[in-house]
């Protein structure tokens, strides 16, 4: 049974470390690369609501169901944005990784090819699942394309399922890799990180 808890994860050029209360600046820093939070089709927090927002991704992690990480820059240390397991339900080893935002600076780079390879590699090699899912907006093309870059297959879309901060209902579209997929989709992860750009 799957048993997720706070860990590590460190591959050039980031490091995964647990979320906390430490990373309210840099996350605010973060965010204000890009103004993120004007994303309607985010959960990238205001400027003003950094330490809620950290605060109930830590309360998520208390009640068993979510390990958010602050994504730091492994040569500075510097916060670039955050990621998580959520939706974990150790009874059938399945997970999921998202509510994943990164400063602008650094999106469109090595940054969250790396940290998923960490997540998938450490969430199929060490803790045993048999699927890692996603899910995201349906207005949120970027996050669609990133997700199916990481070799992840597209399973529907959830219709009238969520609500957005502005207050509309979105749509979800689903997507999941299966443990049996890993090895594949590991080997290309790593030939798109090692070949030359």
């Amino acid at each position: 049974m799957l048993v997720v808890a706070p860990v590590e994860l460190q591959r050039a050029p980031v490091r995964l470390v647990p979320l906390a209360l430490s990373h309210e600046d840099g996350l605010r820093a973060a965010a204000a690369d890009g103004e993120l939070w004007n994303l309607r089709v985010t959960s990238v927090p205001e400027p003003a609501q950094t330490r809620a927002y950290i605060e109930q991704a830590l309360a998520h992690r208390e009640a068993g169901h979510r390990l958010p990480f602050a994504v730091l820059c492994s040569s500075t240390g510097s916060v670039l944005g955050s990621t998580s397991y959520h939706d974990i339900v150790p009874a059938i080893d399945r997970l999921e990784i998202g509510w994943t935002w990164y400063a602008r600076r650094v999106q469109r780079t090595a940054v969250n090819t790396t940290a998923k390879l960490l997540l998938m590699q450490h969430a199929f090699e060490t803790l045993g699942a048999k699927l890692v899912g996603w899910r995201t907006d349906n207005y949120n093309f970027a996050s669609q394309r990133a997700i199916e870059r990481l070799g992840a297959r597209r399973d529907g879309v959830l219709r009238h399922h969520a609500l957005r901060r502005d207050g509309t209902v979105r749509d979800t579209v689903m997507y999941s890799l299966a443990a049996g997929e890993w090895p594949e989709v590991k080997a290309h992860l790593e030939w798109q990180l090692a070949r030359p750009r």
